[in-house]
């Protein structure tokens, strides 16, 4: 091994091993190590609306029957935008007494039922009406959406494909500017991360009505891009 080369390597053998989270390589003769981070943006294809259905009532029967018609009327929703209510998911249901505290001795004053419905959307287009409706029939609360990429594998990949490059690259002039050619591939980790980006929606926002001028506060925007990075390590022969 040249001098220039055995510097090369005893710096980056050095470095990866003070890293927290990168693995420790036993240096090798002739060969050299390097690490690169690769980047993806994808476009999400799922949009996630999520929102709560809340009742409150001088008695449990009667916050669970009005709870129950708020309900109906989101089923009627979906269905008139062709959306079959089965594909909605509870994530939770509860049915609890509400007392005032004002007095020494609590006070029961009545029941509240809440609900949250969660449901995903592949067709961006139905999701301006459904919010629109949802806001207009005012069954619900503390509604929300966000925009988020299920196909992840193909994103990864990509991002590790983008990451390998740069680290061969990187091989390929340290081994030249030594006086040495790149060989094989020796020995490679790869780590991926997801940089999903929720985009809340205020419930001020989504109080509008079909009947106004203004366009839903969705429309004419582009969903925010999912950035998906991957860090390569590598370690390559040198001839």
């Amino acid at each position: 091994m040249k001098p220039t080369t055995a510097l090369i390597l005893l710096f980056l053998v050095g470095s990866v091993a003070t890293a927290q989270d990168r693995p420790t390589i036993t240096a090798q003769p002739n060969t050299v190590f390097v690490g690169a981070d690769g980047k993806f943006e994808a476009n999400p294809d799922t949009a996630v609306m999520q929102f709560n259905i809340s009742a409150q009532e001088a008695t449990s029967r009667e916050a669970y029957d009005r709870a129950s018609k708020s309900t109906e009327q989101v089923r009627r929703i979906l269905r008139a935008n062709g959306i079959e209510p089965k594909s909605a998911e509870i994530g939770y249901f509860s049915l609890q007494p509400v007392y005032d505290y004002k007095t020494p001795k609590r006070k029961l004053v009545g029941y509240r039922v809440n609900a949250n419905v969660s449901l995903k959307l592949k067709d961006f287009s139905k999701i301006a009406p459904i919010v629109q409706q949802l806001a207009d029939t005012d069954v619900s609360e503390n509604q929300s959406l966000n925009y988020t990429l299920e196909d992840m594998d193909a994103a990864k990949t990509k991002s590790i494909e983008d990451a390998y490059r740069r680290a061969r690259e990187s091989a390929v002039a340290l081994a030249r500017s030594s006086g040495r050619t790149l060989g094989e591939l020796s020995y490679a980790s790869v780590d991926t991360f997801e940089n999903v980006r929720p985009v809340p929606m205020r419930e001020a926002m989504m109080r509008m009505s079909v009947n106004d001028a203004a366009p839903a506060p969705t429309e004419e925007f582009t969903p925010q891009s999912i950035s998906v990075t991957a860090h390569v390590n590598a370690m390559f022969t040198l001839k």
